[in-house]
């Protein structure tokens, strides 16, 4: 039976929700694009009329799928150049999903994305129905095909490893934002003193290249041996802006809900810095300058006025 315009209307309807489940659920944004219309195609064909709850339905489907997904992915990530990052996604996107409380904000934080890379797929589909979306453990077993004892359990062990790789620390937007202005004026300083006294000693930069950007291999550990790299990172150059394709026009934004660093040419997002920022500092960088997974920042970017840029680099 073909699908009715009000079943079209009824799956749009459920689109965001499955779109923040799915990015979640995979990192990726254009991943978790391809998976909702991959469920989307599956509504179409299952006689969409048997289907008493279409929202338990889609995303047991959309859940699956994403399941499949994380299996290949990791044997992919193997053979990944360099470290892997998730897909940011900057301030505003509807990808971001509900931000009410403090576990849907944390659910979607580039460092708990990225801790969740350590999880097993079911441990992360479970942590995330439950933590960011509040799905009793019924419904999380009937969509996973779990008991729901098992459910509990899984969660648990989920909860209790991001908890391990990152104590929750919110500082709220304003000073967040000082913190990452105070950050790149002593990185544009050429003094590496001022950038040691706002990290914490421990803190730790990664980059995700792709093997298309130079990005190193191996993270900067240390608060010396990263205000040394950020100091260089932010030192003008002809070889940067060959690299880059002009001036970058710095901002200072959000990306995933977090404060975060923009590099734009000429309308391109070239970089995306995201910064966990606690209470004794910064404690981690993670730059995001593989082309590949920033043509949907550069998307959301074109399309909001984001005023002048903090100053201009390279």
């Amino acid at each position: 039976m073909a699908v009715t315009m009000r079943d079209v209307e009824r799956f749009e309807a459920f689109r965001p929700r499955l779109e923040a489940i799915a990015y979640r659920l995979l990192g990726s944004a254009s991943e978790a694009e391809d998976a909702v219309q991959e469920t989307y195609l599956r509504w179409q064909a299952s006689g969409v009329e048997h289907i008493e709850v279409p929202e338990a339905w889609l995303t047991k489907v959309l859940t699956h799928l994403c399941l499949n997904q994380l299996t290949s992915a990791r044997a992919r990530r193997e053979t990944y150049v360099g470290q892997w990052l998730p897909e940011p996604l900057l301030a505003g996107d509807p990808m971001l999903g509900p931000a009410e409380t403090a576990e849907q904000r944390e659910s979607v934080s580039y460092a708990v994305l990225a801790l969740m890379e350590r999880l097993s797929p079911n441990e992360r589909a479970v942590y995330v129905l439950r933590e960011a979306f509040g799905y009793p453990h019924r419904e999380i077993a009937e969509v996973l095909d779990l008991s729901e004892a098992a459910s509990q359990q899984i969660f648990h062990r989920a909860k209790r490893h991001v908890a391990e790789g990152r104590p929750r620390t919110e500082v709220d937007e304003a000073a967040a934002r000082r913190i990452v202005e105070e950050f790149l004026a002593a990185a544009t300083s050429g003094k590496t003193e001022p950038l040691v006294r706002l990290l914490t000693a421990d803190a730790v930069s990664i980059g995700d290249g792709g093997g298309k950007v130079p990005a190193r291999a191996k993270a900067f550990e240390g608060a010396l041996a990263v205000a040394t790299f950020m100091r260089g990172l932010f030192k003008p150059s002809k070889a940067k802006r060959a690299l880059v394709g002009g001036t970058a026009e710095i901002h200072v934004t959000t990306a995933n809900g977090a404060p975060a660093v923009v590099a734009v040419v000429e309308g391109r997002v070239v970089g995306v810095m995201c910064l966990e920022v606690g209470a004794d500092g910064i404690a981690a960088f993670r730059n995001q300058v593989n082309p590949d997974k920033l043509d949907r920042a550069t998307r959301r970017w074109a399309a909001a006025d984001h005023g002048e840029p903090l100053f201009r680099a390279f």
